[in-house]
């Protein structure tokens, strides 16, 4: 089921000294969504965001899609207080939490779209048993933990994978691309079949916001 192309600019790239002017700058700009990249500096090495900045945008941005990547080991409570504080969709990874399914339900029972995340390292094979009940896919194009890495392209065999694997459930599910992801590097990840990209220096390191997105959008075409 092909999916209208989303950009998501990723928050972690912004200047956080003016977030609210940032995060009102990209979604003016045209961005479809928030991305919130959470960090633990236990399953990743590096420390980020909390619920409190999730809280504020939602209150600064009552319309926005706030796209929660969760990094943190373990994972359930972080699922309950994002959600709370106005999360649109939460992502996580599979080897954080004991019960996969049981994750998923829960974030699916307070009105959230739900994802699974894979590492470089972590096979297709990892989600492969949960499409049909999520709606996201998020394919790490770097190790996490910092900004401004180079795209793996032996990512790109797994986004050829996991395309073919949803295009078979006939059924909504986003597969999004975060690490790497640039002017130069998205037309092949495009043509491996992302429809959504989560870019943070590409965009926020830009110097006119509307005609950096208008490139990246021009790129599905």
């Amino acid at each position: 089921m092909k999916q209208t192309a989303w950009i998501a600019p990723s928050l972690l790239a912004a200047d956080v000294t003016r977030l609210g002017e940032e995060t009102q700058a990209v979604l003016s700009a045209g961005a479809d969504l928030l991305h919130l990249d959470i960090m633990d500096n236990h399953f990743v090495p590096n420390l980020s965001f909390g619920p409190g900045v999730c809280s504020a945008l939602r209150k600064a941005h009552p319309e926005a899609f706030l796209d929660v990547h969760l990094m943190v080991d373990p994972v359930d409570t972080m699922i309950e207080r994002f959600i709370e504080v106005g999360a649109s969709a939460i992502t996580f990874h599979a080897e954080t939490c004991q019960d996969v399914e049981a994750s998923i339900d829960a974030i699916h029972q307070r009105g959230c779209l739900a994802g699974l995340a894979l590492n470089p390292d972590m096979p297709a094979a990892t989600v492969l048993p949960y499409l049909s009940q999520i709606d996201w896919v998020l394919v790490m194009g770097v190790h996490p933990g910092f900004g401004g890495q180079a795209f793996k392209p032996e990512v790109l065999d797994k986004i050829r994978l996991l395309r073919e694997a949803i295009d078979q459930k006939n059924r909504p599910i986003r597969l999004s691309v975060d690490g790497g992801v640039n002017i130069e590097t998205l037309p092949e990840i495009v043509a491996a079949g992302a429809d959504t990209v989560v870019m943070g220096t590409a965009v926020f390191g830009s110097s006119d916001y509307q005609e950096t997105l208008k490139a990246i959008k021009s790129s599905f075409i």
